[in-house]
């Protein structure tokens, strides 16, 4: 008998709800590196998998989104420290995902982390910056607080398979919203072992919900689906046809849409700014009366 230890081969799976299902349909995909070496089989998920997701991330939107801001942001430092405990592996997905030398490929790792503390620092400071008391003419006051949209889509970027990925998933959920995200399609590994991460985080079941495949197939049924609130095309920067078709679906409902720019994917080690976490926030005004009527009030 050999003394050679066989490897073991990883399963990848989805992330919906907290749980790790196999894509619905049972189909796979070969998810190779950079010179076509094989790497592992990914879920291929289908359009029932897609709406699983919208209902679990829908079902944990009035928890998250209820959850003081303070709360959200322990919650996303949490998630870096168990990211800086599994740096090694992600060194290595993030380099065969995107074929790196290992040094360049743990800078982006850490950056990865960085940017998770970034937002968590964010989540109750985001209020002050856009939010605030509003000058008035009359016996009365009002003032404008942020509000996250609800459910929103992600499309990650295909050129960053995991610092990318970070950038567009954290503020999402920084602001109170949850997420139904579409990995990159040829680079889908670092995505899904972010969902082990989540999972073993402080993260309700259902804020983050990760699904691998093929971006077109998901992001249509998704960009129309009436219980999305909203939709960040990133992911489709590189197919002008495929966002345009994406933005009209998005309009049957009114989502709002977040359209792919090309700095985007220039260079996203740069500081994002709060452009993100205002993208899919909405702004609530409350007026109230002063004087002998001020123990009533009226918001819109």
């Amino acid at each position: 008998m050999s003394d050679e230890r066989r490897r073991v081969f990883k399963t990848y799976k989805l992330y919906v709800g907290g749980k790790f299902p196999r894509s619905e349909s049972g189909r796979v995909y070969e998810v190779t590196d950079s010179k076509g070496k094989w790497l592992a089989n990914a879920p291929q998920s289908s359009r029932k998998d897609a709406r699983d997701a919208v209902v679990a991330a829908r079902k944990a939107f009035g928890g998250w989104s209820g959850a003081t801001a303070y709360n959200r942001g322990q919650v996303l430092y949490r998630v870096a420290e168990m990211l800086e405990g599994r740096r090694e592996q992600f060194v290595r997905e993030v380099a065969d995902a995107e074929g790196l030398s290992k040094a360049r490929a743990a800078a982006l790792v850490d950056a990865a982390v960085d940017r998770w503390v970034w937002y968590a620092g964010w989540t109750d400071k985001i209020g002050q910056v856009v939010g605030g008391a509003n000058p008035v003419a009359g016996p009365f006051f009002n003032l404008s607080t942020p509000e996250p949209t609800g459910v929103v889509t992600v499309l990650a970027p295909q050129d960053s398979s995991f610092l990318g990925l970070v950038s567009v998933v954290a503020p999402v959920i920084a602001t109170g919203n949850t997420a139904v995200v579409i990995a990159s399609a040829d680079a889908p590994l670092p995505a899904l072992s972010l969902g082990e991460v989540l999972a073993t985080s402080d993260l309700p079941g259902g804020v983050v919900n990760i699904l691998s495949g093929r971006t077109a197939e998901l992001a249509a049924p998704l960009a129309s689906h009436q219980d999305v609130n909203a939709i960040d095309l990133t992911g489709a920067a590189g197919d002008p046809a495929l966002a345009k078709e994406l933005e009209v679906a998005a309009a049957d409902n009114l989502k709002r849409v977040l359209r792919p720019q090309a700095v985007d994917g220039a260079d996203w080690s740069a500081e994002p700014g709060t452009r993100r976490l205002t993208a899919f926030l909405e702004t609530k005004t409350v007026w109230h009366p002063t004087g002998a009527l001020g123990a009533s009030g009226s918001s819109y």
